[in-house]
This record gives C-alpha cells, sequence and structure tokens, in this order.
C-alpha cells in the first residue's frame, strides 16, 4: 500500500481564531534528500489570481521525527527545509510530524476563519505541501468539534468520522471545508447528489426555495453542457448521473451584512452573499387557479446571488476542467500567467445569467436589464482603451485584483468584457445563421474531455462550428483596445438599444465619490474628463458647490446648469482649494452612456426565432 500524507486540523482553540494542524509523513518516498526534505505553503488559491502570501499566518512551527527534534530553516517567505540537528545522523525512515498554527479570521471565500459559532477553511491556508509526495495519497481528518457542530465537504469520506481523501496534493487543495451548526438541504440534479449548506441565515430563512432555484439553474448547466444526451443503459433507460464531471456537489453558502463573492472548486463552491438577498419565508397565498402554482417574484439581490451561484457552478466545466494549457501544471510558489481569462471568466459571465434566463428563473426584460449593466459596467471604464482583455488577464496578478484610484482609466475586466466578447461571437454566428456559441463550448468540451486549452484551440472550435474563420474578430475584440459591436449586434436580434448621458452631477463632471453622513470624498476621476482638466483628484474631499455646502453631490443639481462654469470648493491634504470647472466639448472616449435594453415592439419572424432560441435555449 502507498504511503500517505495525512494532516489532522484541531478545531479546539476557536476563541483564539486558530487552527491546529498536525502533519505526518514518511520521508522514503521521493521527498528525502542528502539536504534533508522541504515544505512549502502556497502564496495563492486557483482561481483567485493574486500573491496573498498565505504563510503569514503561521505560528509555532515544530518539526519532529519520533523524539527528536528536527531543524527547521527558512529558505523564502513560504518555505522552510527540515534536516537531522548538526552533528546527527540524517533523517531516517521514521514518520516526521510536523505541527502549527494557523490564524484565522478573514471571511472571505479565499482564506479561513474560526470563531466561536464557525470555521472554514480552504487548504491553501492550511496544508503545508511536500514537496516530492504531492502524487500520494492526503488524508485530512477534522478533530475535536464542539457540540452540534458538522463538517460539509466535497472531498471523499475515508471510512471514519470527520476523515476525507484526497488522490493527490492538487485535489487536496481543491475542496474547501465548511464548519459549524449550519442549515443544509439536498437534491438531485440529472442523477448527481448536489448539497446545500448554509451559514448565518436570518431566521424565517426560506431554504428550499433557494435549493428548489439552485437545482434548476444546475439541471439547466448539466443539460447545457451535455445537449446530445446521456448513453442509454442496455434497459433503455438513460444513466443521467454519468453527465456531470462529479458524482457529488456542494454549495456553501456564507451570509453576512453586507458581502458578495464566491470561489469555484473541482466539486464544490464557497459562496457569500447579503443576508437580506437570500428568500426568506412568507404567507403562501392562494394560487390563481385551481391546480396553478405561482412562481414568487424574485428581489434584484436574490437574482444577483443565483447568478453568483449560475457562475461558480459553470466553472465546473469552464476553469476546473476545461483550463488555460498555461494551467495544466499550477505552480503554487509564485503567479501563474494566463492571457486566457477573458475566454474563462469571461465567457463564464457571459452564461451565468443567460442560463438563469434559459432555467426560466428570470424572464427576458430581466435578463436583457442585467445584459444592459453588463455592458454598461464595460462603457464606463475609460481604461478599455488602453488595456485588451488579454493583457487584461495577463495582468491580473498585479493590476485587476490590486485597484487603486487611476485603475478606472488604465484597466479593463475581463469578467465584463470578456463576456461582451462571448455575447458578441454568439450572436455574429446565430445572425448569420452560423451556428452559436453554445455548440462551440460544448465543442471544446468533446474534443479535450475537459482538459487543457489554448487561443488556437478555440479559434478552431469557432471555426467548426461557424463555418468561417472568427480570427479577425478575434483579434480585434480580445487583443485591441476599441469597442467592439455589442449594441448593433443586439438591434440586430431585434432588441432596441437606447442610450443616453448617466443621470447625475458626479457623471457629469467625470468623478466617482463616495458620501456619507462625514462628507463627501472623490474616489476615482475619470481620464478626459472635466474633472480631470479642471483639477480635481482622487482624495479631495468635496466641502462647497458654487458656494453652498453639500452632503449629496446631487443636491448640487438644483443651481448646476451643465452649460455654466461652477466653483467647487474642496479639502486637499488638509488645505482648503478651489476648483473651478468649465464645461467641456463631447469627447466619445471620455463620456459615460448609459444603455437601456428593451424587447424590441416590431421584427420579422426570422428574428423573433433567432431571438427566441438564444434566450429560451
Amino acid at each position: 500500500m502507498r504511503s500517505m500524507i495525512e494532516y489532522l486540523v484541531d478545531v479546539s482553540d476557536r476563541l483564539a481564531h486558530r487552527f491546529a494542524v498536525q502533519l505526518r509523513f514518511n520521508p522514503s518516498d521521493g521527498t528525502r534528500t542528502d539536504q534533508g526534505l522541504t515544505v512549502s505553503l502556497p502564496v495563492w488559491i486557483p482561481g483567485s489570481y493574486m500573491v496573498r502570501e498565505f504563510a503569514r499566518h503561521l505560528e509555532g512551527m515544530v518539526a519532529k521525527q519520533g523524539r527528536r527534534a528536527l531543524t527547521l530553516t527558512p529558505l523564502d517567505k513560504t518555505t522552510w527545509r527540515i534536516t537531522a540537528p548538526p552533528g546527527q545522523a540524517g533523517l531516517g525512515d521514521g514518520v516526521i510530524t510536523i505541527t502549527y498554527r494557523v490564524y484565522a479570521l478573514d471571511a472571505s471565500v479565499r482564506t479561513a476563519w474560526l470563531d466561536a459559532d464557525r470555521g472554514f477553511f480552504n487548504g491553501t491556508s492550511l496544508f503545508l505541501r511536500v514537496h516530492g509526495a504531492e502524487p500520494l495519497p492526503h488524508a485530512v481528518t477534522v478533530s475535536r468539534l464542539p457540540t452540534g457542530w458538522r463538517v460539509a465537504t466535497a472531498m471523499t469520506p475515508d471510512g471514519e468520522p470527520q476523515r476525507y481523501r484526497a488522490a493527490n496534493y492538487d485535489e487536496l487543495l481543491d475542496h474547501p471545508f465548511e464548519l459549524g451548526d449550519f442549515w443544509q438541504g439536498e437534491f438531485r440534479a440529472r442523477g448527481v447528489e448536489h448539497q446545500v449548506v448554509v451559514s448565518g441565515a436570518w431566521p424565517g430563512f426560506d431554504g428550499e426555495r433557494l435549493v428548489a432555484d439552485a437545482q434548476r439553474i444546475c439541471e439547466t448547466q448539466i443539460d447545457f453542457w451535455h445537449a446530445e444526451g446521456a448513453a442509454p443503459t442496455a434497459g433503455g433507460s438513460r444513466r443521467q448521473a454519468a453527465r456531470a464531471p462529479f458524482a457529488r456537489y456542494v454549495f456553501m453558502l456564507h451570509l453576512v451584512d453586507e458581502g458578495y463573492g464566491g470561489l469555484e472548486h473541482r466539486a464544490s463552491t464557497a459562496l457569500i452573499a447579503s443576508r437580506r438577498d437570500v428568500p426568506q419565508q412568507r404567507a403562501q397565498a392562494a394560487p390563481a387557479s385551481k391546480g396553478a402554482k405561482a412562481d414568487p417574484p424574485r428581489s434584484e439581490g436574490y437574482v444577483t446571488l443565483l447568478g453568483l451561484i449560475s457562475h461558480e457552478y459553470f466553472h465546473s466545466w469552464n476553469v476546473k476542467r476545461l483550463k488555460p494549457a498555461d494551467h495544466a501544471v499550477l505552480d503554487y510558489a509564485r503567479e501563474n500567467h494566463t492571457e486566457l481569462l477573458w475566454f474563462f471568466e469571461g465567457f463564464t459571465s457571459y452564461y451565468d445569467d443567460l442560463l438563469l434566463r434559459r432555467s426560466g428563473l428570470i424572464d427576458d426584460a430581466q435578463y436583457l436589464k442585467l445584459l444592459g449593466k453588463q455592458i454598461n459596467a464595460v462603457i464606463a471604464t475609460p481604461g478599455r482603451f488602453k488595456q485588451s482583455v488579454a493583457a487584461s488577464s495577463f495582468d491580473a496578478w498585479t493590476k485587476y485584483y490590486r485597484q487603486d484610484e487611476n485603475s478606472v482609466n488604465s484597466i479593463v475586466s475581463y469578467y465584463a468584457k470578456g463576456a461582451l466578447v462571448a455575447q458578441a461571437l454568439d450572436l455574429t454566428m446565430r445572425v448569420g445563421d452560423r451556428g452559436h456559441l453554445d455548440a462551440v463550448m460544448r465543442c471544446l468540451w468533446q474534443r479535450t474531455q475537459g482538459g487543457p486549452i489554448d487561443e488556437a484551440a478555440i479559434l478552431d472550435a469557432l471555426q467548426s462550428v461557424a463555418g468561417r474563420s472568427l480570427s479577425r474578430e478575434l483579434k480585434a475584440w480580445v487583443h485591441g483596445t476599441d469597442d467592439g459591436p455589442w449594441l448593433a449586434l443586439l438591434q440586430r436580434m431585434g432588441v432596441d438599444v437606447a442610450q443616453a448621458p448617466v443621470p447625475g452631477l458626479a457623471a457629469r463632471w467625470g468623478v466617482r465619490a463616495s458620501e456619507s453622513a462625514s462628507g463627501i470624498q472623490i474616489k476615482h476621476v475619470l481620464a478626459g474628463s472635466l474633472a480631470e482638466r479642471s483639477g480635481l483628484s482622487a482624495g479631495d474631499e468635496v466641502l462647497a458647490v458654487a458656494g453652498w455646502r453639500v452632503r449629496k453631490l446631487d443636491d448640487a443639481m438644483a443651481w448646476c446648469r451643465a452649460d455654466q462654469a461652477v466653483v467647487i470648493t474642496v479639502v486637499r491634504h488638509q488645505r482648503l482649494r478651489e476648483v473651478k470647472l468649465k464645461p467641456l466639448p463631447f469627447n466619445a472616449k471620455a463620456s459615460t452612456m448609459a444603455v437601456t435594453l428593451s424587447l424590441a415592439v416590431r421584427a420579422d419572424a426570422a428574428t423573433v426565432r433567432k431571438r427566441t432560441h438564444w434566450l429560451a435555449g
């Protein structure tokens, strides 16, 4: 039997927010050299492209072999060499035990958390890597749980209570753990078991409705990826469970006062959302007619949460299995660059809301409103004219995940613009009756069996489905910085598009500001804007407009005309300054225009057919 790398995670020190971790392994399995052996902790977590230095939370590391204390020598910020003490024989075949503690008080989905009420961790925060032992099986045992606490994870149970097993180190890191007295629901989607775990919900949380809506999302996505259907068994039935790339899936949703985010894993996802956005139980209204079952309206916040669920679940195919060729083998000690996040994150962002529409959870009007917000997010970013989405993907580590007051002027989101690239490719094919993007995604999946791809593979799949090369379009939209035909293609699909200036004084001036009881502070000044040319700066505190004290910028709309100059009084570095804003000629590349989308009133039958197939699938 092959040796195993074993971790024991003790959660008893909850009030101090520290996991106690014990790592045990036998160094005879290719890990030991004449110089000893090496262990390290990852500096990043797959799916979140930023070096986060998880080792800064490790404390009190001690290594022993039997009763003999070993020497731990740091090699860099996250790596240690383990050797026998000076003058003693080298490392033998006896089991080595490394103990350490991990401070855990980060409520995000990327790290670890432990307090009196809840625990959560990703393996990248807790589990040292034994160099050379990565291919070996790894086991995790969670110990000293308080009464009433349970464990939720998609990692395979290993026969003992709270013990789980992964085939290798990569798999070990791809299964987060939720600990606590959480709410739990289950459903099956196309024969596959799914679990929904919710912590932090208000009393009256409607878990049944969340489970039902999540089930519709999952079934729609499994059908999307495997539209050809499952192979019949000898008896004629279809083996639906074989259609998904996992045998079991877990949603881990933590609810907070304010928050939003998610991180995908191979058979689970960790999510954060606001408590007020999840459905609450209500008195059941009488059905509209006998036998009818009303589908209650979904709030905007709840639809946003469903979109997040859809996004992370879609990643089970598109990034966890289909993945950049640059990420076929991950290096946990450094940045792993790729120019393809526009595809893996952007295309996922295109399909997350579209598949909500196809699942029937939102209607056409709601979907077009969401699409309009996505288009507006790109149009409101001057940086789109300076950075391509391919460059944005490559620079994610240092630019997208480390934004500052000038980021809006220098970068573009590979999520938002990547989604518009997907929309443009999809509608280009649909308008010309040359297939659709759905078929391209399935083509890539089938050709690679869910493996690594590069841009050439994407281009080849596009040509196979469309019957012509789309390299010119992809070069312009992915590697260029001009706007694509986002709106023109929608109009050709029978969607009316109206553009108008974004309302409000901040938009007129070209600033983004925070407003509170303590005052107004400018956070961003858009490139080429009236504010930039007049001398306003990020960090300025606005005191008065035209001599009047204001606490909300739009209050000044009552006396500020768009065609007249106005004097703004600000505080900058503790000094009062006056800045005069003068109207400027319209500049398309400095403007911020809102887009309103609505279904066309008049359209020919062919347009209606194409639009229906696009939105309803």
